[in-house]
Order: C-alpha cells, then sequence, then structure tokens
C-alpha cells in the first residue's frame, strides 16, 4: 500500500496508474483535475517490487527475510507501514476507508454492553457524557447537539483521550436524534442554562419546547429507553418529557435528588466533622426552594449529624444547600454547574447498568406515596435496569412529612400550568 501524492500526479503524463490499495489523498485527486490527468486503478495488488516503468515507485512493507533489513530511500508517493502523509491533513478532507480507525463494530465481537445517549453537548451533556464512557459499561455512548458539528468534535476529544484513561466505550456525535436507536439509557441534558438573577422557573417556556421535540425522537428512535431528565425546571421538565414520550412512570427519571444530597453533604464535610463520602444524608421533595432535607435521617460517620452540629449552623447548611445551584450561577457569571450535575445523572445510570442502586433521591411520579398528591417529587427510591424499581418509605418526623406534602402541592400547581 502507498499514498499517492501531488508528486506523483505531477509526473505522470496524462495518465496516472494506481494500484488496489493505495490511497489516493484529496490534494492529489484536486492536482489531478488541474493538471487533467486521468486517474486509473488498476485491481491487482502492488508488488514488492515494481517494474521500472511503474509511473509510482514503492517500498517494501516489510524487510526480506534472506537479507538483514537495509534502510529505505524514500520516493515520492511512497509509504513505510505505520506512516502517514501531511497531505492527509487537510482540514475537512474526507479520510480514505483504509485509513480509518474503529468503523462499525465487528459482529465478531459480540459486545452486548448497553449503549447511552446524551442529549446536548453543553457542559453538563458534554461531561455526562464523558463520565459514562470512562465506567466502560457501555458499548458506545453518542452525544447528540443541534450545532453542527459541536457534539461530533467533543466526542472526538473524549475518545482521543480512552487510552490514557482505560476505558473501552466508544464516544460519537451527532446532530441527529436518529442516532438515539438502540440507546437503552437517555440523559436529557439539552436546555437553556440559569443566568444571574434568573430562577429555575424562568426557564420553563423555552425549555418545554426543546423538550417536546427531544421525546418525539426518543419515542421515535428509542422506545425501549429509560430517560433520565436534567433539564431546568427539573419537575415540569420530567413530567413534560413522560407526558410527551408517552413513556411508563418507571421510565422517566428526573435527576435532582442526588445532586442535592451530594450537595448537602459535602457542605456538612466542611465543618470538619466527616469526609463528603462519609456522610450520609437525602435531599426530597423539589430541586429548589421546596427542597426538604429530612435531617433526622442524616448522619456522619454513622452518628446523627444533630448531634455533631449546633441546629442553627445546620439550618444554615441546609438553605445553602437548596441556593447552591445559584450560589454556582452567580460566582461563575455565566452559565450554571455542570461538573456535579454531570456526575449524578452518570451515577444514576451507571446504577442502572449494574442491575441495583442504594436508595437514592430521584423525581419520580409519587403515584400516593407518603401520602402526598400524585405528582412529580423528589422521593427515596432505588433503581433497576428497568429505571424505578420501587419507591422507598423512610421514617420521616410528622414536620418532615408536612414539608415534603407542601413541596407536592407547589409542584403539582406549577404542572398544572404548564398545561
Amino acid at each position: 500500500m502507498s499514498v499517492v501524492s501531488v508528486a506523483d500526479v505531477e509526473r505522470a503524463n496524462g495518465v496516472l496508474i494506481i494500484f488496489a490499495k493505495d490511497i489516493l489523498t484529496p490534494l492529489a485527486a484536486d492536482r489531478a483535475k488541474e493538471l487533467n490527468i486521468r486517474i486509473e486503478r488498476s485491481g491487482s495488488l502492488r508488488s514488492a517490487a515494481p517494474p521500472a516503468a511503474s509511473p509510482m515507485p514503492s517500498i517494501p512493507l516489510a524487510p526480506s527475510r534472506s537479507a538483514p533489513a537495509a534502510k529505505p530511500s524514500v520516493s515520492p508517493g511512497s509509504l513505510q507501514l505505520g506512516a502517514l502523509s501531511g497531505s492527509l491533513y487537510r482540514r475537512g478532507a474526507p479520510v480514505p476507508p483504509q485509513m480509518r480507525v474503529g468503523g462499525e463494530p465487528n459482529a465478531a465481537t459480540n459486545d452486548d454492553r448497553p449503549r447511552a445517549a446524551v442529549i446536548g453537548a453543553g457542559h453538563v451533556g458534554a461531561t455526562t457524557a464523558l463520565r459514562l464512557a470512562e465506567t466502560s459499561l457501555f458499548s458506545r455512548v453518542v452525544l447528540v447537539d443541534i450545532v453542527p458539528g459541536l457534539a461530533a468534535g467533543l466526542a472526538l476529544d473524549m475518545w482521543h483521550s480512552s487510552g490514557l484513561r482505560g476505558f473501552t466505550t466508544r464516544i460519537e456525535g451527532s446532530t441527529d436524534l436518529a442516532a438515539l436507536e438502540e440507546a437503552r439509557y437517555v440523559v436529557m441534558t439539552a436546555g437553556r442554562p440559569r443566568q444571574p438573577g434568573m430562577s429555575r422557573t424562568d426557564l420553563t417556556g423555552v425549555n418545554a419546547e426543546i423538550v417536546g421535540g427531544v421525546a418525539d425522537g426518543i419515542r421515535r428512535y428509542a422506545p425501549n429507553a429509560v430517560v433520565v431528565v436534567v433539564t431546568n425546571p427539573l419537575e415540569e421538565m420530567t413530567h413534560l418529557m413522560a407526558k410527551l414520550s408517552g413513556f411508563a412512570a418507571n421510565k422517566v427519571i428526573g435527576m435532582a435528588g442526588v445532586l442535592d444530597s451530594a450537595r448537602f453533604c459535602s457542605l456538612i464535610a466542611l465543618e470538619g466533622v466527616a469526609r463528603p463520602q462519609d456522610v450520609d444524608a437525602i435531599a426530597l421533595g423539589s430541586h429548589g426552594a421546596e427542597m426538604v432535607i429530612p435531617l433526622s435521617l442524616a448522619t456522619a460517620n454513622g452518628r446523627p449529624i444533630e448531634t455533631l452540629i449546633a441546629k442553627d449552623r445546620l439550618a444554615a447548611i441546609v438553605e445553602r444547600a437548596r441556593d447552591s445551584g445559584a450560589e454556582v450561577v452567580k460566582l461563575l457569571q455565566k452559565g450554571s454547574a455542570y461538573f456535579s450535575p454531570a456526575e449524578s445523572a452518570a451515577s444514576m445510570v451507571a446504577a442502572m447498568v449494574k442491575g441495583s442502586s442504594p436508595v437514592i433521591a430521584a423525581c419520580v411520579q409519587s403515584g400516593g406515596a407518603y401520602g402526598v398528591a400524585d405528582t412529580r417529587l423528589g422521593l427515596p427510591v432505588r433503581l433497576d435496569a428497568n429505571g424505578v424499581k420501587e419507591i422507598v418509605t423512610l421514617p420521616l418526623r410528622p414536620e418532615e412529612q408536612a414539608a415534603l406534602a407542601e413541596a407536592a402541592r407547589s409542584i403539582a400547581k406549577r404542572i398544572s400550568e404548564l398545561g
């Protein structure tokens, strides 16, 4: 196999004969058109020692077994194994099939790992896709965004890190929702992010339109998927995704409780009582002002938090956890949080692929659990491969139960206003 270069074309006299596995670079093809050089491809393979009259000499791909290897003298248009011609790197040029890395998976590999998809290649979506790929739990992760080239470029950049990070999940990018085909899990992150001074509900109108279009694509191309919704306002968009996709209640899950719980645990750790991973707490209710963190259940290294931190200080930490998203938005001045939301969404999907999860908080259809209205609400759940396995009953104090019921009423009102 040799690479046919511009120099080969310019040496040709009217006709340039190339062989079956030779690669014609895009620049060489363009130069041939300019000089009216006809390219003819021979059906035979190039031999290691071409005739002297050959218009394009080449170098053997391996030294002869009967003689010591000698350093070849490289002539224009030839290629040693593993070398690449600089002319292949013309921006926007198609890569010849012989030089493409990867491509469609070989059926012989029998890669039965599920596929995942992330919709929206913003900070949250791109980071979620990378986190999912790094688990190596998936055969492929597809990143989808309407901006031409954005998802594909980010996906390729992530895949370039696969050897360094040691993951085997292929990452691909697309502008077409048809790329969702065969996806078992879909993470919805597309939507306008918050800006300073905006509440999550300020995003309702514009993001509802985006969710509506995506729900139709998911229903069409990934009808058996479990959907994790990250787009804000979280409860309303989760409800809308479920309604417009027509998916069963256990198949559409809002990501908020995992994030809010993690934020609270990390803030507790700043008090010096434990590491974040040694704090056990759960955030229920809404992803906003009606967030309910049952302090009666919160522990640090197995000890009740209420015995470790003063009551007024705990109240301040709960309030900061509620406002953590806005705090990040204010500090960034443009855009919103993405590392912790992406990690939260990816951890939920990974737990489902593994077939089980600990008790986590997620926005689900309440179905009358905890005696609250039947609406989308942050509740304790366990997940399995098919989505929500069960809503878990936790022993709440009367005031915690009342706060959860109030959150449900507020969310139900907002959903009814959504229409």
